[in-house]
């Protein structure tokens, strides 16, 4: 058995809002493992890993490494420490280089200048040491989003991160780029890393770690040995019941378009296009999917469809009417809801309450708005039957919707734009980030939505969601449709995944399929 590096007893966090995100809980670490870490949203995951990272400061509890007892007071403490960290959302400068990240704050100098070729040898180095390919003069934000992740791991490698705490690491990779991501963090666990994998994926934790604690309501519902449970077996530890990880649904029954995109062209500010002649409709009673490596035109494309950005080329309708020209308001009046990728900028304003967050659409309309003053009492009503309704977890719809953990803000979302009850659905990342129970219970409504006659457009990185979602399925790469499949449940991962990556594409025939006009 190896040897245990580190040790975190007792920890107990309790947040100035009365919330207990940890309660007396222990964690440890061996050397040269791949330790999962699972839980629900708001089971005190993110909370523990803040401790240990030193972004936040526990209430009572200890933590030793190599039976040291310690104090970590901070980030830089954590990583003299030998613990380093990737976050799911990468903490790079986009106009730097891959050389410039990676020794920014302990820049090689050159006289009094930054000695840019020497840090251009440290990465190379350390690039071929850890098998991590990344060219060090490219700018990030050229970079697809396997690489920029390469250029997070290698910054922690290079600041001596023994522990590397990897936070939903597949989240947004290509099964090719995850297979790739895997055989690495191998080949660290052979070199005596150790990796703690936050991860939703049950089957990623399954394939890829040798042991597993489970959290629920910030306290340890024990650690196992990754070969002594099933995912079934994790998920009911989760969540506290059996969870159902296959989406049941029936055969789509499309009818009319509700949504038409067509000759769609986009450059952005910087002169390149971004979407290059994007042509497809989404009809009453179809879930259509979008799959595509991020970056590939997707996030343009949405934000067209749903206002928040003008477009100049080309033609996008919803139920009959050009959008070209209205406005957010106005293309939501067109029975159209938005499930946006990033909640807490678009979907949901953080200073507001719960109940301010889910009536945000509607306190105009004449059941709500009287005369003179809003039918509080209504608009009372309804947040408390959609808190109840969608199981969202607070002390109150009076709460800070900025209190709640992510999955349930994306609850607070997802309630508010299903219970409108529209004709078009856009659904951006829907389940990003979210436990097993909150996935279920979004990706049930959903094609709930569809069965009631919805056109829903689906855009999400993880694949097994697009896949078993959708009916029919288009790919893109480069700003271009690549490929559309009547039937999504007859392509593999394997096979979805060469055409994100732009090994494959269809004939411009094929692809045209797509487009019911």
């Amino acid at each position: 058995m190896s040897e245990e590096i580190l040790s975190m007893k007792g920890i107990t966090k309790v947040y100035p809002n009365g919330v207990v995100a940890n309660k007396d809980m222990d964690f440890s670490l061996r050397k040269g493992e791949i330790h999962a870490l699972a839980g629900e949203n708001g089971a005190g995951k993110s909370t523990l890993m803040k401790i240990l990272f030193g972004m936040e400061q526990p209430e009572e509890g200890d933590i030793y490494i190599n039976g040291q007892k310690v104090i970590i007071p901070s980030p830089s403490a954590a990583i003299k420490y030998g613990i380093g960290m990737v976050h799911q959302h990468f903490m790079l400068v986009p106009s730097l280089t891959v050389a410039e990240n990676m020794v920014l704050g302990i820049e090689p100098k050159k006289r009094a200048f930054i000695d840019f070729e020497k840090a251009v040898s440290i990465t190379e180095e350390l690039s071929e040491k850890y098998n991590l390919n990344v060219d060090p003069r490219a700018k990030v934000e050229d970079l697809p989003v396997g690489k920029k992740q390469k250029t997070e791991i290698l910054k922690a490698l290079l600041r001596g991160a023994d522990i590397l705490i990897l936070d939903e690491p597949t989240a947004v990779l290509t099964p090719q780029e995850t297979k790739e991501l895997f055989s690495e963090l191998i080949r660290f666990k052979e070199m005596g890393h150790t990796i703690i994998f936050i991860s939703h994926k049950l089957k990623e934790v399954k394939q890829i770690c040798d042991r597993i604690t489970i959290m629920r309501n910030g306290r340890s519902m024990g650690v196992h040995n990754i070969a002594d449970v099933s995912e079934e077996d994790i998920s009911r530890l989760m969540v506290g019941r059996d969870v159902i990880l296959k989406v049941d649904k029936q055969k789509s029954k499309p009818k009319d378009a509700v949504l038409n995109v067509n000759n769609l062209n986009y450059v952005n500010e910087l002169g390149k296009k971004v979407i290059s002649d994007v042509k497809f409709s989404v009809r009453k009673g179809e879930i259509l999917g979008i799959a595509g490596v991020e970056g590939n035109g997707q996030r343009e494309l949405i934000e067209i469809i749903t206002g928040l950005r003008k477009y100049h080329m080309g033609k996008v309708m919803i139920n009959g009417k050009d959008i070209k020209n209205l406005s957010i308001k106005d293309i939501r009046n067109l029975n159209t809801s938005h499930i946006p990728e990033d909640r807490m900028i678009y979907g949901v304003a953080g200073e507001g309450s719960i109940s301010e967050n889910l009536i945000s659409d509607r306190y105009d309309k004449p059941e709500f708005n009287g005369k003179l003053f809003l039918n509080k009492a209504k608009l009372k009503d309804l947040s408390n039957k959609l808190v109840s309704e969608y199981k969202i977890k607070c002390s109150s719809a009076d709460q800070s919707v900025g209190m709640l953990s992510g999955g349930n803000i994306q609850k607070v979302v997802v309630a508010r734009e299903f219970s409108s009850e529209p004709e078009l659905l856009v659904a951006d990342q829907p389940t990003r980030g979210i436990d097993v129970g909150a996935t279920e219970f979004i990706r049930n409504r959903i094609v709930e939505m569809r069965d009631k006659g919805a056109a829903v457009l689906l855009v999400s990185a993880d694949l097994n969601e697009v896949m078993e979602l959708s009916d029919s399925l288009i790919v893109m790469y480069g700003g271009e449709i690549v490929a559309y499949f009547e039937d999504a449940s007859k392509i593999t991962e394997n096979e979805l995944g060469k055409y994100m990556l732009g090994i494959k594409k269809q004939s411009q025939e094929e692809v045209r399929r797509a487009f019911y006009a």
